[in-house]
């Protein structure tokens, strides 16, 4: 498999492509702020789009929708919408077809309650879900647990080599591993779910006393 990170601009916004090397059969992942960069990219490398996944409706992921449907043909669709191409719903378990790969939606409300991870084969792309030695941001109560839950039921679930590439570059590198996060991402390391809450309501001084920036 092939993947190509974009920094697209905004708010260190990332956006990726990832191919079957074979086929050459592709799909964009938020296309946001810079979508020209994205459909050249695959124009000169001859990359087949079929899918646009949006990995929720916050405007910085989804502002470049418009430009990209208008030069690749492809619909961009996020949690709930009709796939046009399949015409499956996208919803929790829902997969895809991408030459030799399998493409699998895992919807992980918290952030947003339309939030969705995209699991590739060996990699997923966790859009505001699950950052680099952070997770997205969400307030104290319901968002706070149904994120919580998404991460330790979904996220966690996966094998410890599966490649996580997040939705911005918000980490101290600009992808990380499931494996790495499961060890060191203070989030990850919170024994219960009130720890995790409570990590979030204190996170500005947590970030202070251990030189996170």
């Amino acid at each position: 498999m092939f993947v190509k990170q974009f920094k697209t601009g905004g708010d260190r916004n990332f956006a990726y492509l990832a191919a079957d090397e074979t086929s050459k059969n592709a799909l964009l992942i938020d296309p946001s702020y810079s979508p020209e960069m994205l459909a050249d990219f695959a124009q000169q490398h001859g990359y087949k789009i079929l899918y646009i996944f949006n990995t929720h409706k916050h405007y910085d992921h989804t502002n470049g929708n418009p430009v990209i449907f208008q030069r690749t043909g492809i619909k961009p669709v996020s949690y709930g919408d009709t796939e046009p191409h399949s015409e499956q719903i996208i919803r929790d378990g829902v997969e895809f077809q991408l030459g030799a790969l399998q493409v699998k939606i895992l919807h992980t409300p918290g952030h947003t309650p339309d939030s969705i991870c995209i699991l590739v084969n060996g990699a997923v792309f966790t859009g505001d879900t699950l950052f680099v030695g952070k997770v997205g941001g969400t307030d104290f109560e319901q968002q706070a647990r149904q994120e919580y839950d998404s991460l330790h039921q979904k996220l966690l679930t996966l094998p410890d080599d599966t490649r996580v590439y997040p939705g911005h570059d918000y980490g101290v590198m600009p992808e990380s591993s499931i494996g790495y996060e499961r060890k060191t991402n203070p989030f990850l390391l919170q024994p219960d779910q009130a720890s995790f809450i409570n990590l979030k309501k204190n996170w500005a001084a947590y970030k202070k006393e251990h030189g996170i920036s």
